[in-house]
């Protein structure tokens, strides 16, 4: 991608950060006296204010989400682990199940998030009242700023639970923590109006959603009911609005671009980072210094040259179904069980395909698929059985998934390999494990289905020998509480010093 097609989904990087400064302010909750945080409503006078708005959202996310830290609550899942020394004791907390409120991934974290937060609650004031001639495009870009705002407090509510909802730009130096209920009812607000008011599908941007359109919206809408089916709200009845909203993006998906790839390993090639299957996507562009730093290096061990952050668990490797997918989630061609340094499987969806990353290359081309078009179609299979509403439309959608990690014709029935009977809610809770492996996700499952303890406490190896013929250990061995008072994190040690609030 050149520097003219990144101009399609996000404008240059020295407007991104005149924005970030000027409507960002200080990076957590802590009030900076030189700063007017106030917005008076009205005050922009053309939609080009309005877009830099946006577009300076998008620069805080890409400047947060480069990093592994943004998905750090994923280590806690039975797919992920991480180096067993090393510097990487952030991430190993929570591999440990020992988060402590001083862990700075997650202090990194609150302070982004909120950083964005603020701003969209600062271009929505900055907005009201105001009608420019072009309605669509003032539609479309407030629209983002909704979808914006409520994918933030999605993504930090996985990770802590209970969290503040700020709605203005002005800090509210006493605010506690919402109910998890509250949270919900907040993120579904934003994004129902999010879907409102964005486009079918976003003009003149490349595939894969890099800017949001209303199907974006419903998608993530159906991920936040299967959430709120499960742990800790356990609201049963949002089952059937997590299988109807993703029925909904399925029968209108190519209406808003979205699709399967045929080939699963194609999705993490450099080449193929804008593609259909993606639901939303974060762009990078390393030739415009709007790099990805948590692909390429940090996936491999030192043996390889790599900086030894993300790699598989041994048992889940051990456990993952043989073929295709397989193929497509690991790179199998490797020595792994003698490696010098720790015997961990590689991720091929965080080292990249063989070739196709360069060993040497830190800053990469990589695309973040913050949700895919396979996970809309798992949501409608799990959620219809949870219901009780199994439809041939439900099982046509898990088999689909079924077919292509087994390297067939996603769209031809098979049936070698499709079901028609059994609990298909477990069957898709389980074809998630295999096909989401190694994307953050799998912890998020384990929490809302309330199985922790079962699954991270049967991770020791059982047919994985080094060159020696001694089995392998597990590399990071739990410590913590398995138990559900144990699956959120804290609230960053300074925040609540800030303000004890949070501390409740």
């Amino acid at each position: 991608m050149n520097k003219k097609e990144i101009l399609k989904w996000l404008k240059p990087t020295s407007i991104l950060i005149a924005f970030a400064m000027v409507f960002t302010g200080c990076a957590d909750l802590e009030e900076d006296p030189t700063i007017d945080y106030s917005l008076a409503p009205g005050t922009y006078s053309q939609i080009a204010e309005l877009e830099l708005g946006v577009t300076g959202i998008y620069g805080r996310l890409r400047n947060a989400s480069q990093w592994s830290t943004f998905f750090v609550h994923g280590w806690a899942g039975d797919d992920i682990t991480t180096h067993k020394v090393s510097n990487k004791a952030d991430f190993r907390e929570f591999d440990q199940r020992q988060v402590s409120a001083t862990n700075g991934r997650i202090a990194n974290n609150w302070r982004d998030i909120y950083a964005m937060v603020r701003a969209a609650n600062a271009v929505l004031e900055g907005i009201e009242g105001v009608q420019f001639t072009d309605a669509d495009k003032q539609d479309r870009l407030i629209g983002e700023i909704y979808f914006l705002r409520g994918a933030m407090f999605f993504h930090l509510t996985r990770m802590h639970g209970r969290i503040p909802l700020p709605l203005t730009s002005v800090p509210d130096f006493e605010i506690g923590l919402a109910t998890q209920e509250e949270v919900y009812q907040q993120i579904e607000s934003d994004l129902l109006q999010a879907e409102i008011l964005l486009p079918e599908i976003y003009p003149g941007v490349l595939d894969g959603a890099p800017r949001p359109n209303s199907g974006s919206a419903r998608a993530f809408l159906a991920r936040l009911y299967l959430d709120w089916a499960g742990f800790p709200a356990k609201d049963n009845s949002k089952y059937a609005l997590a299988a109807s909203s993703a029925k909904q993006v399925i029968d209108n998906a190519a209406t808003h671009g979205f699709g399967l790839v045929e080939d699963l390993e194609d999705l993490w090639l450099l080449n193929n980072r804008f593609n259909d299957e993606s639901i939303w996507t974060i762009a990078y562009n390393a030739d415009n210094n709007l790099f990805n730093r948590k692909y390429g290096k940090l996936g491999n061990p030192s043996d390889l040259g790599g900086w030894q952050e993300t790699f598989a668990e041994i048992r889940f490797f051990e456990d993952f179904p043989e073929g295709p997918r397989k193929e497509a989630t690991y790179r199998t061609e490797h020595d792994w069980e003698n490696f010098t340094d720790q015997q961990t499987p590689v991720f091929k969806k965080i080292a990249g395909p063989a070739g196709d990353i360069p060993l040497t290359d830190f800053n990469t081309d990589r695309n973040d698929f913050i949700m895919r078009y396979a996970e809309v179609l798992l949501i409608y299979a799990e959620a219809s059985g949870r219901s009780g509403n199994v439809t041939p439309a439900a099982w046509e959608a898990l088999n689909k998934i079924r077919r292509r990690a087994e390297g067939l014709p996603f769209n031809t029935p098979n049936p070698s390999v499709d079901v028609t009977s059994g609990d298909i809610a477990e069957l898709a809770f389980t074809e998630r494990k295999w096909e989401f492996a190694g994307e953050w996700l799998r912890w998020n499952d384990l929490v809302r289905m309330e199985r922790v303890q079962d699954a991270l406490s049967n991770r020791n190896p059982q047919s994985s020998f080094n060159s020696q013929g001694q089995l392998l250990p597990v590399q990071n061995a739990i410590l913590g509480s398995l138990g559900t008072d144990n699956y959120f994190a804290p609230v960053p040690a300074n925040e609540v010093l800030l303000n004890p609030n949070l501390g409740n």
